[in-house]
């Protein structure tokens, strides 16, 4: 018989026991953590996704998406220079007059998703060109017999570099059967990596916000559809088995052409392919349309690197060798050195006694819903990446999953003409994302910060272009009763009292019929201004809109 070796016996004890000291020491460190993991799927920049949100038990991050939103504290107040740090008070913001904000009090981590719907045909240029065109209409042919049904719903999305179609959505639009589709691959960078995708020929490219789709038989509108012409595109290729599909989205070249305007008071809700999905009210204009909102307050923009002059794909050098003309790279906004994206003019950051101020490498991404800071700004803030106060599992464009910390800093502010953006306890992710001119991104503007408001993106900054700009009108909540002046101010007073006793006792065919003060039974007003209408009157009697 042979006997068991000593030796062998302890070693084997010994890894046992390094196992449970390792098990052990992994469940007191979770236990001393306090982090609870929470499910999400939220859009960061680039096509990345967070999926995760790890998080303290005194502080469980606010979900826009699960309307935990209202309790948002909104309010208007004076900034004064004085309130800035002692070591600021001789900067330059020192020569700036005191201005009005909107101070909008723990904003959500996550924004909206501005969804829009996509469609393609086959129009390109006559010629040896390859700048685009833009249009107000749908032109072309489209690569289906079923256009109304064979669209994409994509991301209108201002981070994108170029515009991008799933290999899901290349297929239903046709793009691979009228074999649309080059030898070219270009590099997409992501939040933490990057993936390959294939180069288009040069196609034309038509989006609508959602309202353009037909709630009940699901078919698609084009007749409000905008777009491009002779543009190269992004295409994903088939993803590998358990890798994402690349995202859908008209990138920062479609906004330069057109006025953008988001409602977010006018959500739309609808369901495609199985899939419930939610977007703000989006419409597209000329630059010039009378029907485009006016709003007071405006963020002045920056397409950087700046000399942008127009929107074009680059020639496959190697392919003309052969006689044949095609795109090696997609269409992107062109300029003295690469391609161009919108940035804030100027973000001020603060937490505790600490600052990072006037800085201007902040994009703005419409594709993020989560607002992101270098480890260069938060060196400045005083963060530390071993401290969080929450964490985020970041799925890249190639599936790789890396954990990223998070913090709540004291104070984010965007100053522009009119009132200023000023927010507070704002929750940021540490995270360096790679910048069009070279380096790293100071930060991304995610859209948690502007789902109070409703937008007006003016595209612009190409050669004989006006400066492009962000456009934005406070949310307010209206109140029952508040019919005077017309549209109403925010409080139920007098001069509402006023407009309710001269219509009172009117129908719909009396001359002084006041539609606003019908207020009785409330979801379905009876025609006629009565003791009803005057209990729901008293009822909110000098409430105010919460701002």
């Amino acid at each position: 018989m042979k006997r068991n070796n000593p030796y062998n016996q302890i070693r084997i004890l010994l890894i046992v026991l390094s196992t449970i000291v390792l098990c052990w020491i992994s469940v007191v460190q979770a236990e001393q953590s306090g982090f609870k993991r929470k499910e999400v799927d939220l859009r960061v920049s680039g096509g990345s996704r967070i999926q995760a949100i790890r998080y303290s038990e005194e502080k469980e991050p606010s979900l826009f998406n699960e309307k935990t939103y209202h309790k948002m504290r909104v309010v208007r107040k004076r900034i004064l220079r004085d309130n800035l740090p002692s070591e600021e008070k001789s900067f330059s913001l020192m020569s700036i007059p005191s201005v009005m904000a909107n101070v909008i009090d723990s904003p959500p981590i996550d924004g909206f998703v501005p969804r829009i719907v996509v469609s393609v045909t086959d129009k390109g240029s006559d010629d040896f060109d390859w700048v685009a065109e833009a249009h107000m209409s749908v032109v072309g042919n489209y690569l289906t017999d079923n256009p109304e049904t064979d669209f994409i719903i994509g991301l209108f999305d201002t981070g994108a570099s170029a515009h991008i179609i799933s290999h899901a959505g290349a297929n239903r639009t046709g793009i691979y059967d009228a074999d649309l589709i080059t030898s070219s691959m270009v590099e997409i960078q992501g939040a933490t990596n990057s993936v390959l995708g294939l180069v288009s020929k040069p196609l034309a490219i038509f989006i609508d916000g959602l309202a353009a789709i037909e709630p009940n038989g699901m078919t698609l509108d084009s007749s409000n559809m905008v777009g491009q012409s002779n543009v190269s595109v992004i295409v994903g290729d088939l993803p590998p088995e358990d890798k994402p599909d690349l995202p859908t989205v008209a990138g920062s070249p479609m906004s330069v052409n057109f006025v953008t305007v988001i409602n977010n008071d006018s959500p739309i809700t609808l369901t495609h392919d199985g899939n419930d999905l939610t977007s703000p009210d989006i419409r597209f204009y000329e630059h010039d349309d009378s029907m485009i909102p006016d709003y007071a307050n405006r963020i002045p923009l920056n397409l950087i690197p700046s000399g942008a002059q127009n929107i074009q794909y680059i020639p496959d050098l190697a392919a003309i060798m052969e006689f044949v003309f095609q795109p090696g790279s997609p269409s992107i906004i062109v300029g003295n050195s690469a391609q161009s994206l919108f940035f804030i003019d100027s973000v001020d950051l603060r937490n505790d006694d600490l600052s990072a101020i006037d800085k201007q490498r902040f994009m703005l991404d419409t594709g993020a819903q989560i607002t992101v800071i270098s480890s260069g700004v938060g060196s400045r803030l005083g963060l530390n990446p071993d401290n969080p106060d929450f964490e985020v599992e970041i799925q890249d464009v190639t599936g790789e999953i890396t954990l990223e910390p998070g913090f709540y800093i004291d104070s984010l502010d965007i100053p522009s003409l009119g009132e200023w953006l000023s927010f507070t306890n704002v929750p940021v992710v540490l995270l360096d994302v790679g910048s069009p001119e070279g380096g790293t991104l100071e930060g991304i503007i995610g859209m948690n910060l502007f789902v109070n408001f409703n937008l007006v993106l003016r595209g612009g900054g190409l050669l004989g272009q006006d400066p492009p700009s962000l456009e934005f009108e406070l949310i307010t909540e209206h109140l029952i009763a508040d019919i005077a002046p017309e549209g109403g101010d925010g409080i139920v007073d007098f001069l509402d009292f006023e407009a309710f006793v001269n219509a009172w006792l009117s129908t719909t065919t009396s001359p002084n019929w006041n539609p606003a003060a019908d207020l009785a039974p409330p979801l379905n007003p009876d025609g006629i201004i009565d003791t009803l209408d005057l209990s729901i009157f008293f009822d909110n009697w000098l409430k105010t809109a919460s701002r």
